[in-house]
């Protein structure tokens, strides 16, 4: 009786890795107090992301500055999450994160915008795979709380295809809402800017 093939993992986990990228957000010296006096080592803060989507962040301590980023490297590829993107390179929605004293906003933006962020919120956008986006930090400055917060925020991003079947619903009726809402701003404008001039007269 010939034994079963075993499938490739090693093999398809280094194709994974290979496709995935990390960015070095901070790295700190940390002390231990021991009886002896103290024992320095480093805290490594690390993104990672296949820039399709997926990102995820962790962090790693050990005596060595490499042994402190492999483990933070390590934890984030396990924690990484899924984020839908609108069109493959921005957010569909405005959105709020909050955690500790860290807030957040992150805001869609057009074809060209780039990527408006600072220091840590970069490092996510850039391994995600956003390229046109718009964010401000309003609360602390500290890396770690501001990457978690942009993961609360990033966790409540939902597309339309998401929001319609939770209700019941087609795509079309979700996403002709979003475009006919800009549409009917315009109109009643257009509408108004005749009596103004009536009115003015």
């Amino acid at each position: 009786m010939a034994r079963p093939q075993r499938e490739n993992r090693p093999r398809d986990r280094e194709r994974e890795d290979s496709e995935i990228v990390d960015k070095l957000v901070g790295i700190n010296r940390v002390a231990k107090v021991v009886k002896g006096g103290r024992r320095f080592g480093f805290a490594a803060l690390v993104v990672v992301g296949d820039q399709r989507g997926r990102v995820g962040f962790g962090h790693g301590k050990a005596r060595e500055v490499p042994e402190a980023i492999r483990k933070a490297t390590d934890a984030a590829k396990r924690g990484m999450i899924r984020v839908p993107l609108r069109e493959g390179r921005t957010l569909h929605h405005d959105v709020l994160g909050h955690y500790g004293a860290g807030q957040v906003i992150l805001r869609s933006a057009g074809v060209g915008t780039g990527i408006i962020a600072g220091g840590p919120m970069r490092a996510v956008f850039e391994c995600l795979g956003v390229h046109d986006v718009v964010a401000k930090s309003v609360g602390t400055q500290n890396p770690h709380n501001m990457i978690r917060a942009t993961f609360e925020a990033l966790k409540q991003i939902q597309s339309p295809r998401m929001v319609a079947q939770r209700r019941g619903k087609k795509v079309s009726d979700i996403v002709g809402k979003r475009e006919e809402a800009p549409a009917n701003a315009e109109a009643a404008a257009q509408a108004e800017a005749p009596a103004q001039a009536e009115a003015q007269e």
